[in-house]
């Protein structure tokens, strides 16, 4: 220890620490360190002026006074010879931490090192205030740490996982100081190094990394033995806990308020290898089941461990050989507390300790795939935990599920065949030779259809219509709108016949069928499975297409009649490929007319359909609806007979027949149609000939006026005025040429009734017969419309000798043209007499004008007079387009009329005068 420093210095420092400057502080107190350990003393400068870097000095005495020069950071030749061959071992260092501090380093503490080391600065300061340097006493003591491994030694422990062990550690010290001891036991696995539990200096256990949760659960634990035993327990052995395990103890003493680490040993207790526990788990590698049987797997457990352990047995399914867990159906499990978690219709259990079986009931297809089990070894911990110490798992046992499949053939059958287009298909597909039917098993049918080809070029089968398993019934691409229409039937007969009409058989139809029948097997979720398929034999449909022939002959039995006889014709059908027909008949006359567009036409007359129903077709003549009739003598054979035939009637008649054939039932179908030769009425009797025009004595009229047309008919030949009678149709084409249809304008028939048609515009029209020959038509208050073509159409009736009236062919008129012209004089009469009337007014309203303002100006003298004048000759320049006030009361001849209304001022809007 050193001198104690006399007190008026102590006072004075203390009166510069108060009064401010340079403080430089070393460790308050003794500083105790022990041989071979190392010494460190920092030392650091405050409140200085000068530069930021400061140079220390650092002085040692044993006893406190006569200080020896140590070391300097700014003299080289500064130590004492005695200290510098350790400053050039680096036994005595100096080390700065920063611009104002600096730690002194000694390795290797000697007993010679103990005494009072002292820390100086140069000054650097303007004035000298406060202290310059700072001493430390330094104590040290003998190394009294004793440290070594527990009895008995075991250099290397081999252990199974799971299995517990102990390692001990013995350390104690005879260090004259009060000091601490603190402990840690670390495991070396290569160059690493891991806490695994330490006792602190002051009391406390403090698990290393990762060993924390093992620690609160009571699986390590480190407790001490006697005096100067320390024993580390591991519960359960881990393949974490193999390596190298040693005891570092260190010494630790009070420093300064706090606790100071003093000296450090370790010792090398033991090396633990954990042998791994040995597990394997097998099953059958492959086996085979009947769909609807049970599956029975057994799981054979090999392990070293007889201690008490318990597996936990978990059964897997994949799909694949390579399946891992996480992408592995789990089927079952048996935890260690032998409870066991399965999927419905799986059982796990076990025989005895080493084997376990997997029953899966009622296997359906969707089992086949691959089964393994996974074995996991548990073993009790500490405080009733379990810890696992191996697992394993076999190789997949490949598991096929083969399925119960009905034995049974499909034979297809045609039970109507079609022999013409239209006619009815059916198919028949049936199961025959089944072996055995379960009630778990459906069966369905699909039917397709392959078209016909003389090469041998593969065609492809076209779908017609599919059965599913819940049978419903879809349609393919050929057979659904046919379908929707009723054409295609698809039924199930019976359990084992399905069948397949086309109503309607088309050319198309042609070609080879088949059936497919689908056995369906029910699975567990009540749904069904396709499990076995069995086609037919094709079944070709095809008929030879010949076109159908149909032939009509009509014949007359009396070639040669007058007029007033009755006329008859037969018409015998005879066809060919045609099935089953019927024929409906029509009658046609082809007639030679006079029309100026259509020299001849063809009339429909009379027909008779397949039905036998008649009906008059285009027969308009009034006085003989009962003349024509159209019987069926036979199925191929007809008779029309046309009662007092008249010479109008005169043409070629034909039987036009349609064969028509049976479609579903009711319906028929056009087959062909074919026109009999022609049958001429001719009558040969010599008659009077007829003959019509037209004549107007104005055939260029003005608008109003009469317009009148004759239609006159002459005959050649004798005739009776009596005899003969007309039917007068008069006929208009508005239009310079004949481009536009006619119009009907009026008729007068041989009763002497006359029809006239409607028209939009104003004129009227009469017509009437003024002698035998001749009938007028007149135009009453013609129009500009009424302008055209106008030709007249006769048809004669004669009276034969037998007192009936025979109606001749119709006969035309050449065209007239008629214009209607426009009344210049009386078109311009009116607006000539409105203009001059209105010119009259406006001139006589100009005169009184003028009469007026004349007067005035000889009321005025003359200075007013020119006052007046010499105004209005300045007013065209000033006041060109404007409104003029004339204040002046000699103005008032203006009478406030504007000025533009005189010749004077023209170019004025206006010229107001006011009195």
């Amino acid at each position: 220890m050193g001198r104690l420093a006399p007190r008026p210095l102590l006072l004075a420092l203390v009166w510069l620490a108060l009064c401010g400057g340079r403080v430089v502080r070393v460790p308050t107190g003794s500083l105790v360190r022990v041989v071979g350990t190392e010494l460190v003393i920092p030392c650091n400068v405050s409140d200085y002026d000068g530069p930021s870097e400061q140079n220390f000095d650092w002085s040692f005495s044993s006893s406190g006074t006569g200080f020896v020069e140590l070391a300097s950071t700014w003299e080289v030749g500064f130590p004492a010879q005695l200290y510098r061959e350790r400053l050039q071992r680096g036994e005595i260092a100096l080390r700065r931490t920063a611009n104002d501090a600096v730690e002194l380093h000694i390795k290797n503490v000697q007993p010679s090192d103990q005494g009072h080391y002292k820390c100086s600065t140069p000054s650097t300061d303007a004035t000298v205030q406060g202290n310059y340097e700072d001493t430390v006493q330094v104590k040290v003591l003998a190394d009294a740490l004793r440290v070594g491994a527990g009895p008995p030694p075991a250099p290397d422990l081999s252990l199974r996982l799971g299995e517990p062990f102990e390692l001990r550690c013995a350390a104690s010290t005879a260090s004259p100081l009060h000091t601490h001891l603190a402990l840690l036991w670390e495991l070396r696995r290569g160059a690493a190094r891991r806490s695994v539990l330490g006792l602190s200096h002051d009391g406390r256990f403090r698990p290393g990394p990762g060993y924390e949760q093992r620690y609160r659960a009571g699986d390590v634990r480190l407790d001490t033995v006697g005096g100067d035993g320390y024993r580390l327990s591991v519960a359960r052995a881990l393949a974490s806990d193999q390596g190298s395990y040693r005891c570092v103890v260190s010494e630790w003493i009070g420093e300064q308020g706090g606790w100071q680490e003093i000296q450090e040993k370790a010792v090398e207790v033991a090396t633990v290898l954990i042998q791994p526990t040995v597990l394997r788990a097998a099953v059958a590698r492959s086996m085979s089941v009947a769909e609807g049987k049970e599956l029975d797997l057994t799981c054979n457990i090999t392990t070293d461990r007889a201690d008490d352990v318990r597996p936990e047995v978990t059964w897997y399914f994949s799909r694949t050989p390579d399946g891992t867990l996480p992408g592995s159906l789990m089927l079952a499990r048996l935890d260690r507390d032998s409870l066991v978690q399965s999927s419905p219709h799986v059982a796990l259990s076990h025989v005895d300790a080493r084997s376990y079986h997997l029953l899966v009931r009622d296997v359906s297809k969707e089992n086949s795939g691959y089964y393994f089990c996974h074995v996991a070894l548990w073993a009790p911990g500490h405080n009733r935990s379990w810890h696992k110490v191996a697992e394993a798992r076999s190789a997949p046992a490949s598991v096929d599920v083969t399925r119960l499949e009905p034995d049974y053939q499909v034979y297809l059958n045609a039970s109507k065949v079609p022999e013409f287009s239209d006619d009815l298909t059916e198919l028949e597909c049936r199961i025959v030779d089944m072996k055995s039917s379960e009630a778990s098993v459906r069966f369905t049918v699909s039917w397709y259809y392959r078209v016909n080809r003389r090469s041998d070029d593969a065609v492809a089968s076209e779908l017609l219509a599919v059965m599913n398993g819940d049978w419903t019934l879809k349609y393919g691409d050929r057979s659904k709108q046919r379908a929707q229409d009723g054409d295609f039937i698809f039924s199930k007969e019976h359990t084992d016949t399905f069948s397949f009409r086309i109503q309607r058989t088309t050319e198309e139809d042609r070609g080879n069928y088949y059936c497919v029948v689908s056995a369906w097997t029910k699975q567990r979720n009540d749904s069904w499975v396709k499990s076995k398929d069995v086609f037919s034999k094709p079944v070709n449909i095809f008929w030879a297409s010949e076109d159908s022939v149909l032939v009509v002959k009509a014949r007359q039995p009396k070639p040669f009649f007058a007029a007033g006889n009755t006329f008859e014709m037969t018409c015998k059908v005879s066809s060919k490929n045609i099935k089953s027909p019927r024929y409906s008949v029509l009658i046609t006359a082809e007639k030679p007319v006079g029309d100026l567009t259509s020299p001849n036409e063809t009339k429909y007359i009379i027909s008779l359909d397949q039905d036998s129903v008649v009906k008059l077709e285009n027969w308009t003549d009034a006085s003989r609806v009962d003349g024509v009739v159209l019987e069926k003598v036979q199925e191929d054979e007809f008779r029309y007979r046309m009662y007092q035939t008249q010479v109008s009637d005169a043409g070629l008649y034909r039987c036009m027949v349609t064969a028509w054939s049976p479609v579903r039932g009711s319906l028929w179908r056009e087959a062909a149609t074919s026109l009999s030769n022609p049958i001429e009425i001719d009558f040969q009797t010599a008659g009077p000939i007829f003959n019509a025009s037209v004549h107007s004595d104005t055939p260029s009229v003005i608008r109003g006026d009469l317009i009148r047309l004759f239609c006159i008919i002459t005959v050649e030949g004798a005739l009776d005025p009596d005899d003969m009678a007309f039917d007068v149709s008069w006929f208009a084409v508005h239009s310079f040429g004949l481009d536009k249809a006619p119009v009907l304008l009026s008729s007068l028939d041989r009763k002497g009734i006359v029809t006239t048609a409607e028209r939009d515009w104003k004129s009227e029209l009469s017509l009437e017969r003024v002698s035998v020959l001749e009938f007028l038509l007149q135009v009453h208050g013609s129009e500009d419309q009424d302008f055209g073509n106008y030709y007249c159409s006769v048809t004669p009736w004669v009276k034969s000798p037998t007192g009936s009236w025979q109606k001749e062919a119709e006969i035309y008129s050449k065209p007239i043209f008629v214009t209607v012209k426009m009344d210049v004089l009386n078109a311009f009469k009116y607006p000539l007499l409105i203009g001059v009337g209105l010119s009259t007014v406006i001139g006589l309203l100009s005169c009184l004008i003028g009469w007026d303002l004349a007067l005035s100006l000889l009321c005025m003298s003359s200075p007013e007079r020119g006052h007046v004048y010499q105004h209005m000759a300045l007013l065209p320049t000033a006041l060109s387009g404007r409104t003029i006030t004339c204040v002046s009361s000699q103005l008032r001849l203006f009478n406030g009329y504007p000025l533009s209304n005189f010749f004077l001022l023209p170019v004025y809007r206006s010229l107001t005068c006011v009195r």
